[in-house]
């Protein structure tokens, strides 16, 4: 019997052998189908704000981390040529050699991506478990996996040499992530498909992939399911005294409101400061707010901020947010037709976790007579069914003015503003677009809508609607198209 060594069998696909040996070709198939990780990039480029940190798990050569340009990123994968040639290629980010099921780092993230890696990993449930040592309770998880129904032509693409090889492999279906990720002790904010033509053709591509891949039905066929989860949200013993509260009171022409204000707002939590924000009021507004200031000696902080010369209550909440010295942001219409004593509901809602943007409804409850019109009610209800599926959350309510949510959020979604621009003069959507792409849990709270006791309503109908459709059109093309 020859004494000559046997040839090593070579390596399964999918080990960090495979991983290590197959590099080369690896990368060869990554620049082949680079209009694949083009889209990967661009989804999840959509759900981050500047300044985040990001961490990637199965990062391979790290040309994905790369392209979200974090402000400080982190790679971790099991292949010691891949991390190699990553930390060569991108310097000026962090790359780690570890299994995906037992990362050990000592920093917190602002988002965890992991894009392919679910399919090769031995236990899913554990790989997110062991995540959150890196995480904030703020943090997000970003998971993107191959529709299972695409798995016969992707075996194909891997026999004509146009994919790498898998081997086995988790298909799990949208139901599958979303449940391991309940398990592992994260609650699922947000999902979808992407990517029904996986070829780079001009015109066509961006046609079917931005467009009719949207379609309610064809959207199930796409190549990738994603979903984003945050960390289940721990409710502070001291929940109800933690935090400090900002009450922001736009004005307008609201005289005979104010005094309902000072005396049916509510303290909050460890303190509570309410600030009145003026939009150049004729009818002597300002010196009943400036009477009664001078007149209140209760616990809570008092100011009045001159709007001047801009308009809008957009701008009027922003000018307030920017004064606010809350943990808590909460803005009251002055018509008070929200009553100011619900007002700690929200607050329960932020401070215990259960919301990080409480929107006020007022289409569960009964009405008052004259709260609202019914062509108003009937065109409300039509754009809640429309922005829910903009949005990818369950809004019922898109203009009722009462919204809370943190200050770290409202900073979040206003270092994210240049993404949406100066559209909204009422600043409901600025906060409901800005929430939905931060990925952030948006809970529609019941309200019972009072009549107006004093003043005129400044919603116009007609004008208003206009500039309702004019927002959904925005919001298809940015959240649909983009």
């Amino acid at each position: 019997m020859s004494n000559a060594a046997l040839p090593a069998s070579p390596a399964k696909p999918g080990t960090r052998q495979f991983f290590d040996e197959n590099i080369e070709a690896a990368e060869r198939f990554a620049r082949r189908n680079r209009y694949y990780h083009e889209e990967i990039a661009r989804l999840w480029r959509f759900y981050l704000t500047p300044g985040d940190r990001v961490l990637e798990i199965g990062c391979g050569t790290g040309d994905l981390l790369a392209a979200l340009a974090p402000e400080g990123g982190t790679g971790v994968d099991f292949s010691h040529e891949a991390l190699r040639r990553a930390a060569r290629k991108y310097p000026r980010h962090h790359f780690v050699e570890a299994d995906a099921h037992n990362v050990a780092l000592n920093e917190k993230y602002d988002a965890v991506v992991m894009s392919d890696v679910v399919g090769y990993l031995h236990d899913v449930q554990r790989a997110f478990e062991n995540l959150h040592a890196c995480m904030k309770p703020s943090s997000r998880l970003m998971v993107n996996v191959f529709n299972h129904l695409w798995e016969p032509f992707l075996k194909l693409a891997e026999r004509l040499r146009l994919k790498n090889p898998a081997g086995i492999q988790n298909w799990l279906s949208l139901g599958d992530v979303a449940n391991l990720m309940r398990l592992a002790g994260f609650e699922p904010i947000l999902s979808g498909y992407r990517f029904l033509f996986p070829f780079k053709v001009p015109i066509l591509a961006p046609l079917i992939n931005r467009l009719i891949a949207k379609l309610p039905g064809l959207r199930k066929l796409c190549l990738v399911q994603y979903v984003i989860a945050r960390p289940v949200p721990q409710c502070p013993p001291d929940w109800a005294t933690r935090y400090s509260v900002s009450v922001i009171v736009p004005t307008r022409n609201e005289v005979g409101n104010i005094g309902g204000v000072f005396e049916r707002t509510p303290c909050m939590g460890k303190a509570t400061e309410l600030i009145f924000v003026d939009g150049k009021s004729t009818d002597g507004t300002v010196a009943e707010i400036e009477r009664r200031m001078a007149a209140y000696n209760g616990p809570m902080k008092i100011q009045l901020i001159h709007q001047g010369e801009a308009r809008g209550k957009a701008d009027a909440v922003r000018k307030g947010f920017d004064a606010a010295t809350g943990d808590i942001l909460m803005i009251l219409d002055s018509d008070l037709t929200m009553p100011p004593e619900e007002l700690p509901k929200y607050y329960r809602a932020i401070a215990t976790g259960q919301a990080e943007l409480v929107n006020g409804c007022r289409l569960v409850y009964p009405m008052e007579s004259q709260a609202m019109r019914l062509l108003n009610y009937a065109g409300n209800k039509f754009f809640s069914v429309a922005f829910s599926w903009l949005l990818g959350q369950p809004i019922r309510d898109t203009l009722c003015g009462t919204k809370v949510l943190s200050r770290a959020d409202y900073e979040k979604i206003k270092a994210g503003r240049v993404f949406f621009g100066e559209f909204d003069p009422f600043g409901d959507f600025d906060l409901l677009f800005g929430a939905a792409r931060a990925a952030r849990k948006i809970v529609d709270l019941p309200i019972r809508y009072r009549d107006r006791t004093y003043g005129e309503t400044k919603i116009q109908r007609w004008r208003h609607g206009w500039l309702l459709i004019r927002m959904c059109a925005l919001a298809f093309v940015r959240f649909k198209l983009s």
